[in-house]
């Protein structure tokens, strides 16, 4: 077993797939190990949790083929089903096809927190040994087992899960080889009974499984260029989606360090109100109305609430206080490894331009069958009060610092952005009056915004008020309206940007020293923010070939990180990043040749 002993987690690093369907998810090394799995939800416990288990041997499941020296890990196309190939030193081989069930059966969607595998022999007579190895309480190893006629039940004192099978329960139990003859279907969630055949069983929810995600690719709206990162980019957001509430997490894991060493690990299995402006967009553009729609819910639900937090469980009642677990050594080894995230308790005055920007859809988008109405625009109302008090106030900003605060440019500018949209949706509505009030507080934001961000010295808008800092978020500027790319202040910021932020061909988020010392990671959507500036200066064969780059950058199965390491173009933090699939997206719509001129006309 020479190749697949030898291999850890240090070999693959962020090299790896996930699959998932609404409820839960669980990412996946190419060679079908399962290295992390929240059950029964994204921000639960991990049964799986190898991943962040530094050298630590346990939270996995795996097969192990004896003498491996070979193996292939792709999607299936279109879908979030994964197809695993080991093959041996004699030319013996086998598959192993991972998923989560997600299918319509009964009127409403199926898709229990539950994991699938089929072994299958391709050639040969292969040796395999099936190890199971599950944790409890963040890392624990669960000790209690108990075997019945075909199920192992594994007990932690907070959860017990249950794996039924067809295969040999004694060589699963004991981590015995043997010679594998015929499929194997494996069932891991709930521990209840299963009724039916396991084989029929496995096999009807595979075949529906693939057909419901290859019929809503088939609905996507997409760009005629790189259609198919697009298309995994897509599924990577739909698979983020908690479906039951409509929460979108910013990613599936918790403290994966933004760099080796530096002490940056936070949990991002939560949704983020900063985020919802780009995600949203993102859903919209892809024509995913129902997810999107879900998620504008899940904020309005939110941001009914008397006090606004920047981020929210998926359960959005849930408390995130933030706590270090003593059982995990972290990614690599490479802690410490965080549950909930501080950032609950800061002041973030984004956050109100962003729920503000997100609802937009509800007034504007026919395609949606619950329009906005004036009730929806008083309670929006109110979050245009609270933006236009904080838009000149202090907060931690976009990258959410730790140790201080400042005017952020970029979150005066989302209170502005903000206000400006109930102008409109004012306007849309017929409430002239109240439209006419946000344009004036809207316009006085905007101009001491200008003024005070802006520093003849740099020759740029700058991180913050009064400030020489340059920050990556003012390249976004004219992406919210504040001003016109062809701005001359605009057309001066982004080269000054660049000689600051750029490593290579990589984009930091900002240069200076923060809470954690100096960054040393590129921000990946930071990337897709200046190929987007780059396209509206017209400077657009150089923002082609810097996107078509950024793409080469993600894992095999399409995927990216949040951050990447500019000198060894190593993924870095937590996997996937929404934020990052989201930016891919909108950038490679902005930059796509139309299908008018690439198609139709040949």
């Amino acid at each position: 077993m020479a190749l697949q002993q030898n291999i850890s987690i240090n070999d693959f690093g962020l090299d790896l797939a996930v699959i998932g369907n609404g409820q839960t998810a669980a990412l996946v090394e190419p060679t079908a190990r399962l290295v992390w799995w929240c059950y029964p939800r994204f921000d639960s416990d991990p049964v799986f949790s190898r991943l962040l288990a530094g050298t630590e041997e346990k939270g996995f499941s795996d097969v192990v083929l004896d003498d491996m020296v070979d193996y292939t890990s792709d999607y299936e196309r279109n879908t979030a089903v994964l197809s695993t190939v080991l093959t041996d030193s004699r030319g013996a081989s086998i598959r192993i096809t991972d998923f989560a069930p997600r299918f319509r059966q009964f009127g409403r969607m199926f898709r229990p927190p539950q994991l699938i595998r089929i072994i299958e022999p391709l050639s040969g007579l292969p040796r395999i040994t099936i190890r199971v190895r599950p944790t409890f309480n963040y890392g624990l190893p669960i000790e209690d087992r108990s075997i019945g006629s075909n199920h192992i039940t594994y007990r932690g004192s907070t959860l017990a899960i249950r794996l039924t099978t067809d295969g040999p329960l004694s060589y699963i139990e004991k981590e015995a080889s043997f010679v594998l003859t015929k499929p194997i279907h494996m069932m891991l969630g709930p521990d209840e009974s299963m009724t039916g055949d396991i084989v029929m069983t496995c096999r009807e929810f595979a075949d529906r499984t693939r057909d419901y995600w290859l019929d809503w690719v088939r609905r996507l709206w997409i760009a005629y260029d790189w259609q198919d990162a697009i298309i995994r980019a897509a599924i990577s957001l739909k698979l983020s989606n908690f479906e039951e509430t409509g929460g979108i997490v910013a990613a599936l894991t918790t403290s994966i360090p933004e760099a080796p060493g530096s002490g940056r690990t936070w949990d991002y299995r939560y949704c983020w109100l900063r985020d919802a402006y780009f995600v949203v967009k993102a859903l919209n553009r892809l024509g995913a109305s129902k997810t999107m729609e879900g998620f504008i819910s899940f904020i309005l639900g939110v941001a009914s609430e008397e006090v606004l937090h920047p981020v929210y469980g998926v359960v959005p009642n849930d408390s995130l206080d933030e706590k270090i677990t003593p059982n995990l050594d972290g990614y690599r080894g490479d802690g410490p490894v965080r549950i909930g995230n501080a950032a609950v308790h800061q002041n973030q005055n984004d956050t109100y331009g962003s729920i503000i920007l997100a609802a937009m859809p509800m007034f504007f988008d026919r395609r949606l069958p619950r329009q906005g109405n004036v009730g929806l625009f008083h309670l929006l109302e109110s979050l245009g009060h609270k933006a236009a008090q904080a838009a000149f106030e202090p907060d931690a900003g976009i990258w959410e610092y730790r140790g201080r605060t400042q005017v952020h440019t970029y979150s005066a500018a989302m209170c502005w952005a903000g206000c400006s949209r109930l102008a409109a949706i004012g306007s849309h509505l017929g409430l002239h009056d109240r439209a006419a009030k946000w344009s004036a507080v809207a316009d006085n934001i905007q101009t001491t915004l200008l003024e005070r961000a802006w520093s003849e010295k740099r020759g740029a808008f700058t991180a913050a008020f009064d400030s020489e800092a340059l920050d990556a978020s003012v390249l976004l500027l004219p992406e919210i309206g504040l001003i016109e790319p062809d701005d001359p202040r605009y057309a001066r910021t982004v080269p000054a940007v660049e000689r600051e932020l750029m490593r290579g061909q990589h984009m930091m988020r900002y240069a200076g020293q923060d809470d954690f010392g100096m960054p040393e990671a590129a921000f990946l959507t930071c990337r897709f923010w200046l190929i987007d500036a780059w396209w509206w200066l017209g400077r657009r064969e150089e923002a082609r070939e810097l996107f078509d780059d950024a793409l080469r950058h993600r894992n095999r199965y399409g995927l990216l990180a949040e951050d990447i390491h500019p000198h060894t173009g190593e993924l870095w933090g937590n996997f996937p990043q929404t934020y990052s699939m989201a930016g891919m997206i909108l950038t490679a719509m902005r930059l796509s040749r139309s299908w008018e001129d690439r198609y139709w006309r040949g």
